[in-house]
């Protein structure tokens, strides 16, 4: 029988620019997939905007649609059909909406938003998580703004408080740490109990990884607000596995499990589909060779992918490796999305965050047309700036784990010491490269590194041995949905203070640490519990908000820090 036709998952709003606008989902079945444009006039006939045909991956089907020749500051709502049948929007819900960038410049437009976190555990269906885990602020911030819509007089002016852009940063889903109800899936899906690979806590393969997916972007609220509003992504460890790409020991180590080959090509081949295709602009996937050979393929891709992945983790520890960054402009916004896991180099006597190749893009992205930006972001999955205390231990145990301590690499690996400070080298050029645009005749207002990955919430402002004209800040947003043990929130708050500070750096000088070339300290939080963060900009002024989940389902204002 054939299925009958119907969105898995999405639509998801992914790259917006001024003129396109590109939407990723997955289909029940193959089909042609055609996204059917308004614009605002109730007297206008629906038009298509978009058209794409699927491709297959392991079984499953998904489409990537370029929607071209938009109004630059427009905005249309859309529907999605597949094969001619309505499949989007969802009964009961707001129209999605595609709102392009403006070209203008113009600094009485409205203010935009874009909000930021990381590290969302997916729902559990068990009561004890559930209640562990707390309430996911992603989808308390989605249920809030369907609920400002739907009471709102004027359905345009409200649409315009939605998100420009979402920034998830890393973690999206858990592949190492699944909920009960997907071990149980596993256990079905392998058609076996004695398993030999990882177990049925980890996912192996695939369909595996796209069950995950599943898992974590159904909600209809969430899918909702994902299908309005353009969502940048990049991953962290537990994309793939806990301290992925720590050390060439851990690369080592797990080269000896049997299944590792498996899971890690399955992983990258899987954040391909789900996650990387949507970075890209429109112009980026005309020039890749990977993507015109998936669409132009009739038959399943899987191998295409997998052979893909293979290279990308061979390539770890390459001064080339493989370029997962993207940039994004929003408006007179530039983001910056880092790779900081996947594009390291480990190799005994090179430890960097990000192979030089790709460094060096960032760096020439960095400094491309800076009479048109007036805020940069960096996007890092894990902090470049930690609290000072624990920056220092880091770089320290770099330093022992380098001349061979066994027990050092242990306490690296059981500590998670694996953040920029723990790649001093590529710290301390991240931090040349940001001193050097914040001096520039044409430096933008501020210039701000956005994390997660460290389950707490804070902003660090930072300053150099020579004035700059940009204000630069660390804003750090984790977790969405997930916790820290008790004992971690003294260890973050303690690593704020001043003698703690001063302590390491005394033993870290004996050690051989070298000065930090910047020097920073926290001007909100330490914030614990369940968050997502919204930096505002108009013009050249910035301020960031953070918010926390209640047991409610509501979200409750933290701080709102001004950035100008």
């Amino acid at each position: 029988m054939t299925p009958v036709p119907a969105l898995a998952l999405g639509p998801m709003l992914r790259h917006v620019g001024s003129t396109t606008a590109t939407l990723w989902m997955e289909t029940s079945r193959p089909g042609t997939v055609e996204i059917l444009g308004r614009s605002g006039d109730a007297a206008e006939p629906s038009s298509t905007i978009g058209t794409a045909t699927t491709f297959t991956v392991c079984g499953q089907h998904y489409a990537l649609v370029v929607v071209r020749d938009l109004e630059p500051g427009s905005s249309r709502t859309y529907e999605v059909t597949l094969d001619g049948t309505r499949v989007w929007p969802l009964s009961g819900f707001p129209d999605s909406r595609i709102r392009t960038r403006s070209t203008t410049g113009d600094p009485t437009e409205r203010v935009q938003r874009i909000i930021f976190g990381s590290c969302r555990y997916p729902p559990t269906g068990d009561p004890e998580m559930e209640a562990s885990y707390g309430v996911d602020a992603l989808d308390a911030y989605a249920a809030r703004a369907l609920n400002r819509l739907r009471g709102a007089e004027d359905p345009e002016a409200a649409a315009a408080e939605l998100p420009d852009s979402i920034c998830l940063l890393g973690d999206q889903v858990y592949a190492d740490d699944t909920t009960p109800r997907t071990q149980q899936w596993i256990r079905e899906h392998r058609g076996r109990t004695d398993d030999d690979g990882p177990g049925v806590e980890e996912i192996l393969d695939y369909p595996e990884y796209a069950h995950l997916y599943s898992e974590t972007w159904s909600d209809p609220e969430i899918r909702w607000l994902l299908s309005t509003a353009p969502v940048a992504m990049i991953f962290d460890d537990h994309d793939i596995r806990d301290d992925w790409n720590t050390s060439q020991a851990w690369r080592d180590e797990m080269a000896k499990q049997e299944w590792w080959h498996q899971r890690v090509r399955a992983g990258l081949a899987s954040y391909w589909v789900y996650q990387h295709l949507g970075n890209l602009d429109p112009d980026s996937l005309a020039d890749d060779a990977l993507y015109r050979k998936v669409i132009e393929s009739q038959d399943d891709v899987f191998g295409l992918l997998e052979e893909h992945a293979g290279r990308a983790d061979a390539a770890v520890g390459r001064p080339e490796g493989v370029r997962w960054s993207y940039r994004w402009d929003i408006g007179r916004t530039r983001l910056l999305m880092v790779d900081s896991r996947c594009g390291r180099v480990l190799n005994d006597d090179e430890r960097l965050m990000i192979n030089d190749e790709t460094f060096s893009w960032i760096e020439a992205q960095a400094a491309d047309d800076p009479e048109h930006v007036d805020h940069l972001l960096l996007g890092s999955s894990i902090p470049w700036l930690m609290p000072p205390a624990v920056s220092q231990v880091q770089s320290m145990n770099e330093r022992s784990a380098a001349r061979g301590s066994r027990s050092a690499e242990w306490v690296r690996q059981a500590a998670d010491l694996e953040h920029w400070p723990a790649f001093r080298a590529s710290f301390d050029r991240l931090a040349r490269l940001i001193e050097r645009t914040a001096a520039s005749s044409s430096a933008p207002a501020t210039i701000s590194v956005l994390s997660g990955d460290v389950h707490h919430c804070y902003a660090a402002a930072a300053e150099f041995p020579n004035p700059t004209r940009s204000r630069v800040y660390q804003l750090t947003c984790s977790p969405v949905r997930n916790g820290v043990p008790w004992f971690m929130e003294y260890v973050f708050a303690a690593g704020w203070t001043r003698t703690m500070t001063r302590a390491l750096r005394r033993i870290g000088r004996r050690w051989g640490v070298p000065p930090e070339p910047v020097e920073w300290e926290a001007v909100g939080g330490p914030y614990f519990g369940n968050a997502i963060a919204t930096l505002e900009v108009h013009g050249r002024s910035a301020r960031v908000r953070f918010e926390r989940s209640t047991r409610h389902g509501d979200l409750e204002p933290i701080s709102v820090l001004p950035l100008t």
